[in-house]
């Protein structure tokens, strides 16, 4: 199965609105340190509900640009945004359809680690920011949060599980300087006592405690020189 129909299905089954308050615990935090300027053109890089764009919006950004490999989540994501300052595209992340020097700024929310060519797309990023444009990416899956490792069982594409330094590698060799490297905790979902363990997604408190706590959203930011 290919990503665009993995999340088709998933925008067709409205899990995509489920993703969005998911991702909000912290992708508010991370939207939150971005240094955009009212004016600013920016590129939320695997949109899904396109929920990232509305909240920059709110901050004056100029132009926002919501890039999905799939038709459906392209599809809800208009229907959900009624706001001509804001358009939505399928798109390849391995081939962004920008002009050199174009963008302000880039986010990523959970979907970098499905391009197919992680390298590639960083150097794809690289060359649509203009100086000292920042690429802002956030991912929960990675090496170190061990607990998520198991989510490649549940999705029919290879995703790229990389460690901290191996996105500081990454982020390097495309040509971007590592500005900051953090874990963003999920402060907001609430983790029972040790007494209602297991349930029927956790073995151990601590394990789920390590999960949103410890490692929570891993984020990577990138500047262009």
């Amino acid at each position: 199965m290919s990503v665009r129909e993995e999340f088709d299905e998933w925008a067709a089954s409205g899990k995509d609105r489920g993703m969005e308050d998911r991702h909000w615990h912290t992708a508010k935090h991370v939207l939150a340190r971005m240094p955009v300027e009212t004016g600013d053109a920016v590129l939320d890089l695997g949109t899904g509900s396109g929920y990232a764009l509305r909240a920059l919006r709110e901050r004056g950004i100029g132009r926002g640009y919501g890039l999905d490999g799939a038709p459906e989540m392209v599809r809800n994501a208009r229907s959900y945004t009624d706001d001509g300052a804001v358009g939505f595209l399928v798109g390849d992340f391995d081939a962004l359809p920008f002009a050199d020097d174009s963008l302000d700024h880039v986010f990523s929310m959970e979907a970098f680690y499905y391009a197919s060519d992680p390298g590639n797309t960083l150097r794809e990023i690289r060359r649509v920011l203009k100086p000292g444009g920042t690429f802002f990416c956030a991912v929960n899956y990675f090496a170190e949060s061990e607990s998520t490792h198991a989510w490649q069982e549940n999705i029919a594409i290879e995703m790229t599980l990389w460690s901290r330094a191996e996105y500081r590698e990454a982020f390097r060799d495309a040509g971007l300087y590592v500005a900051e490297q953090d874990n963003v905790p999920d402060r907001e979902i609430e983790i029972p006592d040790a007494s209602a363990f297991p349930t029927d997604d956790w073995d151990s408190r601590e394990a789920m405690v390590d999960r949103y706590r410890t490692w929570g959203t891993l984020l990577t930011v990138g500047v262009a020189p």
